[in-house]
């Protein structure tokens, strides 16, 4: 077993991540901020305080109005890959590359979810 997944070391990781996207968040959102989906959901972001349709850092997801219910399903799945990964999450993360139909974190949340195939 790996002693840094879903470890205490990863667990700190995580919650030093959702203190970060919360400072993030709660700087910049000028939307409602609510907990849906197991996370901290903040929207009304600028495009530029967050990549594509949103981020998930740690336990909260950073957004303009990327916040449907399927999406949510999506990040929920991130939240988890930063609670076994930790601080880990955002070197794996790059090294799985910005394709998102290659990039195994993205297709383990969900294709479709993320917004990234056309649900059918």
């Amino acid at each position: 077993m790996n002693p840094f997944l879903d470890s205490w070391i990863s667990r700190l990781g995580y919650l030093y991540a959702t203190a970060v996207g919360c400072v993030w968040g709660a700087l910049w959102s000028t939307g409602r901020i609510r907990r849906e989906a197991g996370l901290i959901v903040f929207t009304g972001l600028p495009n530029w305080a967050f990549g594509r349709g949103g981020v998930c850092v740690g336990g909260c997801y950073l957004t303009s109005n990327n916040d449907s219910p399927t999406v949510l399903r999506h990040e929920a799945i991130h939240k988890r890959q930063w609670q076994r990964y930790g601080m880990l999450m955002p070197l794996l993360y790059a090294l799985a590359g910005r394709n998102p139909l290659k990039n195994r974190f993205e297709i383990e949340a969900g294709l479709e979810d993320g917004g990234y195939l056309p649900r059918g």
